[in-house]
């Protein structure tokens, strides 16, 4: 039995569907109704999270046309749960199979096999990237509500390998949006372009980190123990294929900084001098921009054959072969949009039924 394929409490995604099964979809709960549906926002970040159309891209072909069955009348939220279907097309399990008993390096087939004790990974099941056009689906209808109170997210390429971005405190979007890797330095774009292009020609894969900013958030959104909104935007960041790590504000650099270097000084407008804390204090928020940063491993599929064992031990080779991308970026980016802005919605309707219950 597979359970947790929900995020959310007021405004939840429920997703379903594997890899190369028939199709993949969701049920978003608790969207508010009147919301006019914004087709071609739906449309812009399923094609930015679509494969087949970057040099460095799995060339899976899929369409990637969804189909609303319930919660939406003439073009507008009715407030009921919202579900929609993804039908997979390009359908190719060649590769899995001719690797079925192997266990792949690096590789939930493992865990799968062992917890579930059927070969639920054949061509990475729930574990695939294809689920993830379901929370894309899902993050749109979240911004839709987002926007309405002037909350924006934008996310960018900061690092691929050792090559990094400089540290910009309003990054340009219009850079940002100019080139198909998000990234919001042309120098630095071009030398990860070519960075790419080596580990492609070396049949290798990288890791890559995204970084995020949220604009406009209100004081007070998230709770101060156990639903902190860097905890639960943590664990939404970590729920994504790949994702290995996450740091907020100053993150890690902390580690290495004195309290009073560190410490966020007010100014009489109530803003911060740095904004180390990232947005959130205390697992709430206060105010200033939302900064968080995810660091993605390279993907463990690589078109090289690999040492492995299969499923009685013996020594074995892992061959190489199906459709893969060399780099989770660009197409994670959308994804990252998505889910903080799933988190976002739905702390946004907690923190307003709480303001609803002040006398």
């Amino acid at each position: 039995m597979m359970s947790g394929n929900q995020l959310g409490v007021l405004f939840s995604l429920t997703t379903f569907g594997e890899a190369h099964g028939n199709a993949v979809g969701g049920i978003i709960d608790g969207c508010p109704a009147n919301l006019n549906v914004d087709y071609e926002l739906i449309e812009k970040k399923i094609k930015a999270r679509q494969t087949a159309n970057f040099t460095f891209n799995s060339q899976r072909k899929e369409p990637d046309k969804v189909e609303f069955l319930s919660g939406i009348n003439k073009d507008k939220t009715n407030g009921f749960p919202i579900a929609f279907i993804i039908k997979n097309k390009d359908v190719n399990l060649s590769h899995y199979i001719e690797n079925q008993d192997v266990l792949k390096p690096s590789h939930a087939h493992y865990t799968y096999w062992k917890k579930y004790g059927t070969d639920n990974a054949l061509g990475s099941g729930r574990a695939s990237a294809r689920e993830t056009i379901a929370r894309v689906v899902g993050g749109c209808f979240a911004m839709m509500l987002l926007r309405q109170l002037g909350i924006e997210i934008y996310c960018f390429t900061s690092q691929i390998g050792n090559i990094k971005t400089r540290k910009i405190k309003k990054p340009n979007r219009n850079i940002i949006q100019s080139n198909p890797l998000y990234c919001p330095c042309t120098t630095t774009y071009e030398k990860m372009m070519d960075y790419l292009q080596q580990i492609q020609s070396k049949k290798d894969t990288i890791g890559a980190k995204v970084s995020c900013i949220v604009e406009n958030v209100p004081i007070g959104m998230g709770e101060p123990v156990f639903d902190k909104l860097n905890a639960d935007l943590a664990k939404a960041m970590l729920s994504i294929p790949a994702a290995k790590g996450i740091e907020f504000g100053s993150g890690f650099t902390a580690v290495s900084m004195k309290g009073t270097k560190h410490n966020d000084i007010y100014n009489t407008n109530f803003q911060t001098k740095n904004n180390y804390s990232g947005g959130i204090q205390g697992g709430i928020s206060n105010g200033e921009d939302i900064r968080f940063s995810i660091a993605f491993k390279p993907i463990p599929s690589i078109m090289q054959d690999q040492q492995s064992i299969d499923t009685k031990g013996n020594n074995k080779i892992y061959k190489a072969g199906g459709r893969h991308d060399v780099c989770v970026v660009p197409r994670v980016i959308p994804i990252v949009e998505a889910m903080t802005a799933l988190v976002l919605a739905d702390h946004l309707l907690r923190f307003n039924a709480y303001k609803n219950t002040i006398v």
